[in-house]
């Protein structure tokens, strides 16, 4: 296994090398062998933790104690755990920085039983400051621009989204199984947080392309499926 020296962890994980030296003081990475008192070897897998620390500090905002304590219970987690975690490193990124309040939402004209409604259901719930950020400001800033641009509640009420939550959580069901049998199956453990990151993003991407591959298929076999449905006799009236 190929050792990296700090400047090769500083280029694969984009944070400065003054940065890493401040983690190694703070004991948060540690390198693998040291060739002298300036030389100091790193195992690859470190790239993953330096990668790890920035999402803990920049999107959990969490205190270095905080982030050493949450690195050990990972490192010392089961398979199951370092799936979890690099799927959430995903979703993190994905989620950008933005954040809006609920009463911001509702001066911009979203409507107070629609969002209650996305907070029951789970899919949009504001942080104890009262801001909604990540997926679920995205959630509700793609439902706003549909209802600004003319698609009513009365033509795409919100608990609609309870079916496409119930069909997504059998997607997600498959998404995992693959996860287990495929990547922890067969990756080697430095391997496991790396491929899993891959193949969570490989996911989203499929998931676009297949619904825009299935769209008109599957619209035109409905239109097909109704045309060839028998119709009602009209029923007929006779006079008293």
């Amino acid at each position: 296994m190929r050792l990296l020296k700090i400047s090769d962890l500083s280029r694969l994980s984009g944070v400065p090398i003054a940065t890493l030296k401040f983690y190694v003081r703070e004991g948060l990475i540690a390198p693998a062998r040291k060739s002298g008192r300036t030389m100091a070897w790193y195992d690859p897998s470190t790239v993953d933790r330096i990668r790890c620390i920035r999402e803990l500090q920049d999107r959990q905002f969490l205190p270095l104690d905080e982030i050493r304590k949450t690195l050990d219970e990972v490192a010392a987690a089961e398979d199951d755990h370092a799936i979890t975690e690099a799927i959430a490193s995903v979703v993190l990124r994905r989620g950008g920085r933005r954040s809006r309040r609920r009463e911001d939402l509702l001066a911009g004209g979203a409507a107070p039983a629609e969002l209650e409604w996305l907070q029951r259901a789970g899919l949009a719930v504001p942080d104890s400051d009262g801001a909604y950020r990540g997926d679920d400001l995205a959630l509700l800033s793609t439902l706003g621009h549909a209802r600004r641009s003319g698609l009513t509640a009365e033509m795409l009420p919100f608990d609609i989204l309870r079916d496409y939550v119930t069909a997504l959580e059998k997607l997600v069901e498959v998404e995992l199984r693959m996860f287990r049998r495929g990547v922890i199956g067969r990756a080697k453990p430095a391997q496991v947080s790396e491929l899993t990151q891959v193949a969570a993003e490989l996911s989203e991407r499929l998931v676009v392309l297949l619904r825009r591959k299935l769209l008109l298929p599957t619209l035109q076999r409905l239109v097909d499926e109704r045309a060839a449905a028998p119709r009602r006799a009209p029923v007929s009236r006779k006079r008293a």
